[in-house]
This record gives structure tokens, sequence and C-alpha cells, in this order.
């Protein structure tokens, strides 16, 4: 049992170290021993516990969701209103995930998904995987609206839940090349004006 709790901890420690070094650097950029370097490991105590570099990739990202997902989402569900609801995460979105960077580097989705596009399928599909998930939420919420009936008429939902995450993920994508804080607050500021015109 004690071999067992030492080997999950060691995991953990791969991962969490991990991490940053793909955020900063990049899959393709951050070697095995980079890994070795920050963790303190042998390659025999590194490969005990992942099979490849590209399996420590995989289990980074699960740990990175985890993340994102407290940031954006915590006590989120205690929001009745689903239009209220869809600007608060777009403003924890914005602000505490991208403004405060909650990853050195930027957004590790934007980023990895822009490095291993037309070099890894799968890893390719496990992030476009998480932004149609991301999409399918927001689209529900749309849709939960329009059935409370607080929407103007012929609103599409999926067009809608589309078009936030385009939004939000586009706008990633130039801060993390800027850093400038104009483009996560006006992002915030045009996609609450959006929001507030689809009300009746």
């Amino acid at each position: 049992m004690a071999k067992q709790k030492k080997g999950d901890l060691t995991r953990a420690i791969i991962i969490t170290k991990s991490l940053p070094l793909f955020a900063v650097k990049g899959y393709f950029n951050t070697s095995v021993n980079d890994i070795l370097k920050v963790t303190g490991l042998t390659k025999g105590g590194l490969y005990a516990h992942f099979d490849s570099k590209e399996s420590i990739w995989y289990a980074v990202y699960d740990k990175a969701v985890v993340i994102w997902r407290y940031v954006l989402f915590n006590n989120l569900r205690s929001i009745s209103d689903p239009l209220k609801r869809t600007q608060v995460l777009i403003e924890r979105h914005m602000r505490d995930y991208i403004g405060f960077e909650v990853f050195k580097g930027g957004c590790f989705f934007v980023n990895s998904l822009i490095e291993v596009s037309g070099q890894s399928e799968s890893m390719t599909n496990c992030i476009l995987k998480g932004f149609e998930s991301y999409e399918n939420l927001i689209t529900s919420w749309i849709q939960d609206a329009r059935e409370k009936n607080i929407l103007v008429e012929n609103i599409n939902p999926q067009a809608i839940g589309n078009f936030i995450v385009t939004c939000l993920y586009g706008s990633a994508a130039l801060y993390s090349g800027s850093r400038k804080p104009e483009i996560w607050e006006n992002s915030i500021l045009q996609l609450n004006f959006f929001i507030n015109s689809l009300k009746k």
C-alpha cells in the first residue's frame, strides 16, 4: 500500500512539474531530459510511470482541464438565470483564466492546439473534443434561456454557443501573443453586450 501511494505521488509530481514545461515551451520543444531535470528522476524512474512523452502530455492535459474547470465553474451552477450564468462564465474565462494567466505561456489549450495541429491527429482530436464539450455546455444554457422564454425570437442556440467559444479562444490566442489586457477586457464588454441583446 505504501509503495502504491509513493507511486501515485511520483506520478502526480511528474504531471505537476511537466505542466509548466508544456505550457511555456510547448510539446515538441519540451524534451524528456527537461522533464527529468525538473522532477529529479532517472529515465527508468520516469518510464516506470509513463511509457512516453506523449502519455505524459495526456496526463498533463487532464490536469489542466481540472484546473480550468475549477477557475471557471466553481459555484457557477448556483446562478439560476442561464444568461447571467453565461456572462459570469465569460468574465471568469477572460479575466480569471486568461487575464490572471493561470498557465504561464497563455491558454494551454489554444497554444497546444496550434502546435499539434497537423502533427498529431490524436492530440488534436483530444483538444477539439474539449472545445466541443465547452461549446455544447454553453449551447445548452442558451437553449435553457430560450425554453424559459427570455430570448428574442429566432435564436439559434448552437450558433450562439459556437460564436461565444470562438470569441473566447480567439481572444485567448491574441492575448497570448500581445499580453494586452484590453483584449480580454474588451472581449468581456462586447460579449456581455451581445448576450444582453438576446434578451426580450
